[in-house]
């Protein structure tokens, strides 16, 4: 990691995986410095949710290449769930427990 500090989230800080992609790359961290501290958290939390680690080196490549194209917040996220200041929307309680149901029926 390099000794500059790069930005947290509200809830999330900056794991050392992706602020290695970011102290890397001038571009993409320009973007990330001008982002809000939610925005950034909505990044760094669609990054570590995944479980497998090839899909969260391709989420932070995603990132990278979405940063530098100018995207502001992952598309097609649900959002972040571990902020405490505000309840979780009706929308993404549905996708929630529909992703619930549906690993139950595999299991």
């Amino acid at each position: 990691m390099t000794g500059k500090k790069i930005f947290s989230g509200t809830v999330h800080t900056t794991p050392a995986d992706l602020h290695k992609a970011l102290a890397s790359n001038k571009a993409a961290l320009t973007v990330w410095e001008g982002l809000t501290p939610l925005a950034r958290n909505e990044w760094i939390c669609w990054v570590i949710s995944v479980k497998k680690d090839e899909t969260r080196k391709e989420h932070i490549r995603r990132l990278i290449a979405q940063l530098k194209a100018g995207k502001r917040r992952p598309c097609c996220w649900i959002g972040c769930i571990h902020r405490t200041d505000k309840s979780v929307s009706p929308s993404v309680l549905a996708v929630l427990n529909k992703k619930t149901k549906t690993k139950r029926k595999r299991a």
